[in-house]
């Protein structure tokens, strides 16, 4: 006779900040509950990623009672975004932070073990519906599982849900170039549309750095050769001395959301929600972690675990929807020249659109009519050869 599973209330597979954010929403709405965190890899371990923490990924945090998550790091309140001869460089509203994923997903890993998960070292490879459980590998039973499993999720593949829109990109660690210190830098690139370089100061003498681009069907997948041949191009000697080169695929978010129903849930890269106009995941990571892991609370509750999915649904449209549905179409028009070139402008021109740029790529941003006033303007205001607007007369 095969040994009967282990039993737990939630099981979720993957324990980036995703999965850990889910342990925490589903343990602070109840401490009881039997919650199993799965993963590949031990803690610490490397993960791609370009390493920024939007503040409000902490506000998330700080719902389910974890502080001081980055308390030790240097913050970030400058950004600068260029293309070619324009650029736009201004104080953030708020700081941000890079913290390399080595150390930000082992505070996580740890607080969610201190609220009570378990973290088991397990790859996941099989999932089957079981009368009244969901079972892993044949190993792990759970009432609720969720899919926290990354760009490459097996939980994904195993309920058949469609791969969408993907980006390549490629990271390092270097020392920081002059003139870039203290700041989060990107470069928007100038031939492969959409795409950008990045150069992220982590406050130690290093800084994050790489190059992403969308990926088309229509074409094959840029090498790692012409990756870096990209990146040297657009943020001339940002790789010099760098180390740790991983490249990694980013599961691009589209304006429609469709989360399964039943059992088992999707969260982070797994679900597809990476920003598409910048490549950000840690902030819809966390904010759909928590929101799994408290519709998953909620329907133990009710004894009604089936209900898990409907609703984390409801709660992750009202998250979600307007703000990927704005990021879709900024990421359709960040395709032309022109109207990045004029977004720029405006942003160098007024802080309010600046400001809203920024909450469109960091968190859950919209479209503005202060953003919209600014392209206007900017569009309207001829430009010299160089870049920089003509004055009226």
């Amino acid at each position: 006779m095969a040994p009967v599973p282990a039993h737990w209330d939630l099981a979720v597979v993957g324990a980036g900040p995703a999965g850990a954010a889910t342990a925490l929403g589903a343990l602070h709405a109840d401490p009881g509950l039997r919650v199993v965190l799965l993963d590949r890899a031990d803690f610490p371990r490397d993960k791609p990623c370009g390493d920024g923490v939007a503040p409000h990924v902490l506000d998330l945090l700080a719902e389910v009672g974890v502080t001081g998550t980055v308390d030790d790091r240097v913050p970030v309140d400058r950004l600068r975004l260029g293309r070619g001869d324009l650029a736009a460089e201004r104080r953030t509203a708020r700081p941000a932070w890079v913290v390399p994923r080595r150390i930000l997903d082992a505070r996580l890993v740890d607080a969610a073990v201190a609220a009570g998960a378990r973290l088991l070292r397990h790859r996941v490879h099989d999932l089957r519906h079981h009368p009244g459980a969901v079972v892993l590998d044949g190993k792990v039973s759970a009432a609720v599982v969720v899919g926290a499993d990354g760009a490459h999720s097996a939980v994904r593949r195993a309920l058949g849900r469609p791969r969408g829109p993907m980006a390549l990109a490629l990271r390092g660690y270097a020392p920081v170039a002059p003139g870039r210190c203290g700041a989060q830098v990107i470069e928007f690139g100038t031939r492969h549309q959409p795409s950008y370089a990045w150069s992220f100061d982590r406050g130690d003498g290093l800084a994050n750095v790489g190059y992403g681009e969308l990926l088309h069907a229509d074409r094959p997948a840029p090498t790692r050769a012409q990756l870096f041949e990209r990146f040297e191009a657009l943020l001339p000697g940002a790789a010099e001395g760098g180390r740790h080169w991983i490249g990694h695929h980013l599961p691009l978010s589209t304006a429609h959301w469709h989360p399964p129903a039943g059992r088992v849930l999707l969260v982070g890269d797994a679900a597809g929600l990476v920003n598409p106009l910048t490549g950000e995941g840690i902030h819809h990571a966390v904010a759909t972690g928590i929101a799994a892991g408290r519709a998953a609370a909620a329907a133990l509750r009710e004894g009604r675990p089936e209900r898990a999915g409907q609703r984390y649904a409801r709660a992750t449209r009202r998250i979600l929807l307007p703000h990927l549905r704005h990021t879709a179409l900024a990421a359709r028009l960040a395709g032309s020249a022109r109207l990045v070139g004029a977004g720029l402008r405006a942003s160098a021109a007024d802080q309010r659109v600046f400001d809203d740029f920024v909450e469109l790529g960091l968190a859950r941003g919209r479209l503005t009519p202060a953003v919209a006033l600014g392209l206007g303007r900017a569009l309207l205001t001829p430009v010299r050869p160089h870049g920089r607007p003509q004055e009226s007369t």
